[in-house]
This record gives C-alpha cells, structure tokens and sequence, in this order.
C-alpha cells in the first residue's frame, strides 16, 4: 500500500465521468488500498478514483468516530437505488478542494447497490454524515463536485483560490 497524490481542482480529471470496473482485479483492490491509505493520510472521510487520477468507478469512505475505530469501505460501480424525501443540510469539504467548506443540501438516507473487494454484489443504506458521504463520492464518480452546488460566485470565487494554491504548490 501507498499514498497517492491527490489532485486539486481544476483539473479536467475531476470533471469526467468515470468507467464502470469491468471485474474486480488484484490492480484494483490495490488502488482502493491505496486509497484508504490516501484518504486516512490526508485525512479525510472519502476519496474516489478519479481525485488520485484514475478514471474508474470506484471510491473509498470511512465515516466513522474518532472513538469507534476504522470502518472502511470501498464501494466498486456504486449506485443509489432509492433516496429519501427528507433531506439533510451539511457542511461539506473536499479533498481535491482543500480548506473550502460549504453546506450543501442532499436526501438525509440513500441505498446504493456496489460491488465490494471481492466482486460480490452488496446493497447497504446509508445516513447522516455516511449517506452525504456516499453521495458526495458518487458525484465524483460523475463528474460533479460539491461546489457544483453552490452559486456560479462562489465556485468562480473558490476556484480562483485553488489556482493560487496550485500556483503556490508548484
């Protein structure tokens, strides 16, 4: 396992929609390693494929408590299968976007079908920070990212900063 960089918007990486995993192969239960290890490095509660620069419909997330120890979960080809009517405003941040918050608006509970490490088929629901989570990843996965929401001032606004970040990177 390793870290991997994470890319910073803009990048038109972040902007593509992702292929489906065909099968889940030792290559990509390493990139979901990698991934995890990524994600609790940075730190951070999710990270999908295409913030490490693979295009492939895979993310990674772990929402659980500083007490509750690790939870990971790696979700291949995921996909909401209900949503509910009742929605849930939260404060949202991004690894590809660093030290930018904004609320966002989503449904409060989500069931996403996906395939886990060893290919099988799986159906979990979500809520709370997982289900914001899982969305939030899965619009990854979509091209989407959270500022997407967000008022066409604020994400010029906010992508300006992250040209600078770059710049200052570089």
């Amino acid at each position: 396992m390793s870290t991997r960089n994470i890319l910073i918007h803009p990048d038109a990486r972040l902007k593509k929609v992702c292929d489906p995993v065909s099968e889940v192969t030792p290559e990509m239960r390493s990139l979901a390693e990698d991934m995890l290890e990524t994600m609790y490095d940075a730190p951070g509660v999710g990270l999908a494929a295409p913030q490490v620069g693979v295009l492939s419909r895979v993310f990674v997330m772990d929402c659980s408590g500083k007490d509750e120890g690790e939870e990971p979960m790696v979700l291949f080809n995921p996909e909401i299968t209900w949503a509910s009517e009742e929605v849930n405003t939260h404060e949202e941040g991004c690894l590809s976007i660093p030290e930018i918050y904004e609320n966002v608006t989503r449904p409060a509970s989500v069931r996403m079908a996906f395939l886990d490490m060893d290919g099988k088929p799986q159906e979990r629901e979500f809520d709370g920070l997982w289900a914001t989570c899982a969305q939030h990843e899965l619009d990854h996965l979509n091209g989407r990212l959270f500022i997407d929401y967000l008022s066409a001032l604020k994400r010029s606004m906010i992508t300006s900063k992250m040209k600078k970040l770059k710049r200052q990177r570089a």
